[in-house]
């Protein structure tokens, strides 16, 4: 089955809002096997409405709406979808006492434009929305299936999970399973020109690069009749682009890289501690959202200031006055303190210039050192981003927690 999924709502085409909630179906339709081709947005217009709904009738077997389900005037999907197709709104009596005594639970009185809600196309079925007073809309036209979903996605993923991903399971014969490579220290050109021609001979399973934030995911996905037989076919790929470029391999499918240290942390039962400074916490954040990380992670410390460094890390005012806060020899001795401070196995610091301002020809924008130290090894990576200054921020805390972890899997204390 081919599907397409229809976003209504101008605040959409604005800008105002993102429409996660087509990220949120295609992953659910590919896990059944049904393949999405389209993703069409379009404002709260009828005659705009009608235009991308005729096309999709034309090319699509399943066409999923999102939005225009309220009960204001410019909720036009059902109105709309009725209009075009000839059949008229009915009263679906279960519907409407599903939405009177949502608003008696919540002590509310029910206006009358919310009467409309309970109203559906001739024929179709409501989907149960339990969070919100929207009922969906499953209608079967012809050899067509058209769904209709509240936007808000508290309200329309529930409905998804629990109504229609189970409905179209049945009518579906395949699965499509994906694995997802992810790689750090090789760009997507590169990356792409060593595996080159297994893109080029790609049939079942496709591999699809996508480059990221400081870093580069291969997406290899193929369609079966049942998930261990997609798996089956994805492994032999797997272990080809795992031969030719494994050193940059770092992780799979959700894995975040500080889900990755942090488990390498436990598993080790190394401590750390970590001192920064224009990334303002950011690495003890991204580290302090893992459960459990509390058995390992001991303290972090913002030395903004050359004095926080000094007094906290016991960073030299010779080493500031003479080589500055953004230095390798600064970097050292604040990786260095932070891990005698604390009495941790590893300390990790990172000082830069994350910019607007603040740069120099001799140090620029985006110049950042990134410290490590353990019992025996103490070292210092020197890098230069790009980018707004919360994006050289998020590159040099995936640029710690990645040295961190090839330190803990290679050479490390």
């Amino acid at each position: 089955m081919r599907a397409e999924t229809i976003a209504v709502g101008s605040e959409l085409l604005l800008g105002q809002i993102s429409n996660t909630n087509a990220q949120i179906i295609s992953r659910a339709l590919q896990e059944i096997g049904v393949d999405v081709y389209y993703h069409t947005c379009v404002g709260d217009n009828e005659e705009r409405i009608k235009q991308v709904f005729k096309i999709a009738l034309e090319r699509s077997d399943v066409i999923i709406f999102t939005g225009g389900l309220g009960p204001t005037l410019d909720d036009l999907t059902k109105e709309t979808v009725s209009s075009f197709l000839n059949l008229p709104l009915q009263l679906d009596e279960p519907s409407l006492e599903r939405i009177k005594d949502y608003f008696k639970k919540k002590g509310k009185p029910m206006t009358q434009n919310n009467y409309k809600q309970a109203l559906l196309p001739e024929g179709s079925s409501p989907i149960l929305n339990r969070k919100g007073t929207a009922p969906g809309v499953l209608l079967k036209y012809g050899e067509k299936i058209i769904i209709m979903l509240p936007g808000p996605p508290f309200e329309m993923e529930p409905m998804l999970a629990e109504s229609v991903i189970p409905y179209l399971a049945k009518l579906s014969q395949k699965t499509i399973f994906s694995r997802v490579l992810k790689f750090y220290g090789i760009g997507e050109s590169l990356l792409e020109e060593k595996i080159k021609d297994l893109i080029v001979g790609q049939s079942n399973p496709t591999i699809a690069p996508l480059a990221k934030m400081g870093e580069v995911t291969l997406r290899i996905t193929a369609k079966a009749e049942d998930i261990e037989t997609a798996r089956n076919l994805i492994m032999p790929v797997e272990e080809e682009i795992v031969k030719r470029v494994g050193q940059y391999l770092y992780g799979f499918d959700n894995e975040s890289i500080e889900e990755i240290v942090a488990g390498l942390l436990l598993t080790s039962k190394k401590s750390i501690s970590i001192a920064e400074s224009c990334t303002g916490g950011l690495m003890a954040h991204k580290l302090t959202n893992i459960p459990g990380i509390s058995e390992v992670f001991e303290r972090g410390v913002v030395s903004y200031s050359n004095r926080a460094k000094q007094e906290l890390l016991n960073v030299k005012a010779e080493t500031l006055g003479e080589y500055g806060a953004v230095s390798e020899q600064t970097a050292m001795e604040m990786a260095r303190g932070i891990r005698i401070t604390a009495n941790t196995d590893i300390g990790v610091s990172i000082t830069g210039i994350a910019g607007p301002g603040g740069g120099s020809p001799e140090k620029p924008v985006g110049l950042v050192y990134i410290g490590y130290a353990d019992s025996k090894t103490v070292i210092v990576e020197k890098h230069l981003f790009t980018g707004d200054r919360m994006d050289i921020k998020q590159r040099s805390v995936d640029a710690a927690l990645h040295m961190v972890r090839r330190m803990l899997k290679g050479s490390g204390d």
